[in-house]
């Protein structure tokens, strides 16, 4: 035993590539530390570990972001005297950018004088890169700077990252451009990754004009544009109303044996839901499904929100039901959609029975569906009402206060009306009591309303005079 852990039985001479090797079958990342530190716990076998072995520790931990315990085995090499090397430190920074952590990344960089090594273009490029794609742009630039400064010579690599950071935005895409086209003057061909990166950016920023013919001097270099260089193309021309020319261009993917992707598929059926067509989005769907591609939220979401703009309520529900199956979870903007489409129909009870599962499927609203959950909540209660169903609008109303929603004005004028032509004295004056504390003073309708419902009931003088007394306390009594 030491230190509380059971060490493992090693053979009498413990070899480099056997620690390895039992490091990359054990899936557990605690396990396979301790085989780490199990295999040197004796030295009278004396194994020592190589680069090799740390390497792969640390590229296990950072792969499960244990990122503290691998920088402790940087520091652990460097106290053993194993000599560290760039790639080690490189798998560090990229598990940094991968968990968007870019600073971190920048910060290993920049600890590499630690280790007495020295940058070399990789680290450079590798770290600019980085910084690009999480869009710290002025460092990014300055790291460029300095790579220069260093004698660090261009490449097509890094002038395909410094495109890609000044294509962001609409102040920097003429530079971009400017300096692409001074590439073969400076012996440096352009590749696919250079003119997909030039047209995402374009198509982003919605150039479609010169996106296109970029597209087209690109296949008449016999340069293949990949799925997102395709994919980006059609979502342009989607946003820009060109859904026709979105799909000849993923008949065109399909010739050219580029098998298009789950948002290559979306972004279509986004044009095609926003033009109208969605019942031909779905068909879309369809041929996705069956090349064993699955659909995500963002899938589900264009198309149940095409449907129902279209007032295809029954094949949006029915997508709905697809999506749950799969496992994925409707949001509240989703819901609403739904619910919103039941009641354009005049569907209350259906639009009640999903606000019923949204609640109890714990979905809520975020701060920009919370207006329109709101919305929903009171235009079902009040259609309910107007169905002559007081029971199930009641108690949706005591739902909504029991989770701070607001009831508007209007519902409590639609469930006193309600009650009082029903006769309900007591939910009636309960009613009336919640609406003036929340702050609502009831009108002549409302009144007239209480009036009608009590002159047909026994006692009407009595009744009536409690109910105006206890509201008139409430009106009028001093707020604390």
């Amino acid at each position: 035993m030491m230190g509380g852990k059971t060490l493992m039985k090693w053979p009498k001479q413990i070899t480099t590539s056997l620690v390895e090797q039992l490091i990359k079958a054990e899936r557990d990342i605690h396990k396979a530390l301790m085989i780490f530190d199990s295999a040197t716990a004796e030295y009278n076998n004396g194994f020592r570990h190589d680069q090799n072995t740390f390497g792969l520790m640390i590229s296990r931990l950072v792969s499960v972001n244990q990122f503290r315990s691998a920088e402790g085995m940087l520091h652990r090499m460097k106290e053993e005297n194993c000599e560290l090397t760039e790639d080690i430190l490189l798998t560090i920074c990229r598990a940094y950018g991968r968990v968007h952590r870019p600073l971190d990344a920048v910060r290993i960089f920049r600890g590499m004088a630690d280790f007495q090594l020295k940058p070399t273009q990789r680290s450079y490029i590798t770290i600019f890169d980085i910084l690009v794609e999480e869009n710290h742009l002025k460092m990014a630039l300055s790291i460029y700077r300095e790579m220069r400064e260093m004698g660090i010579p261009r490449s097509v690599v890094s002038l395909n990252i410094l495109i890609k950071a000044l294509c962001m935005n609409n102040r920097t895409i003429d530079a971009a451009l400017r300096i692409f086209r001074e590439m073969p003057n400076r012996r440096f061909l352009p590749d696919s990754y250079t003119y997909g990166t030039l047209i995402n950016g374009l198509c982003r920023l919605g150039k479609m004009n010169e996106a296109k013919e970029l597209f087209h001097e690109m296949r008449q270099k016999c340069l293949t544009p990949s799925v997102v260089t395709y994919t980006c193309l059609m979502h342009g021309m989607c946003r820009s109303n060109n859904v026709d020319e979105a799909m000849k261009l993923l008949e065109e993917m399909k010739r050219v044996g580029i098998e298009p992707n789950v948002f290559t598929y979306s972004s279509v059926m986004d044009g095609l839901c926003k033009g109208g067509q969605s019942f031909k989005a779905k068909e879309l769907l369809d041929t996705m499904v069956k090349k064993h591609l699955l659909p995500n939220t963002v899938t589900y979401s264009t198309l149940i929100h095409g449907l129902c703009n279209e007032g295809m309520l029954s094949e949006a529900v029915e997508l709905l039901d697809r999506m749950r199956l799969q496992g994925l979870k409707p949001d509240a903007g989703l819901y609403g959609k739904i619910i919103s489409g039941f009641c354009a129909t005049c569907s209350y009870q259906e639009a009640a029975n999903f606000i019923d599962e949204m609640v109890l499927g714990g979905v809520s609203p975020n701060r920009v569906t919370w207006v329109r959950h709101v919305k929903i909540h009171n235009m079902v209660v009040q259609g309910l009402c107007s169905n002559v169903d007081p029971t199930r609008a009641f108690q949706l109303y005591l739902s909504m206060r029991t989770r701070g929603i607001s009831v508007e004005a209007g519902t409590f004028e639609c469930l006193i009306k309600c009650y009082s032509k029903k006769g309900d004295q007591h939910k009636t004056a309960r009613i009336l009591d919640e609406m003036v504390l929340d702050g609502c003073v009831p009108d002549e309708g409302i009144w007239n309303a209480v009036m009608s419902g009590l002159w047909d009931r026994k006692k009407v003088r009595e009744a009536t005079e409690l109910l105006l007394a206890e509201l008139m306390h409430k009106l009028f009594e001093p707020q604390s």
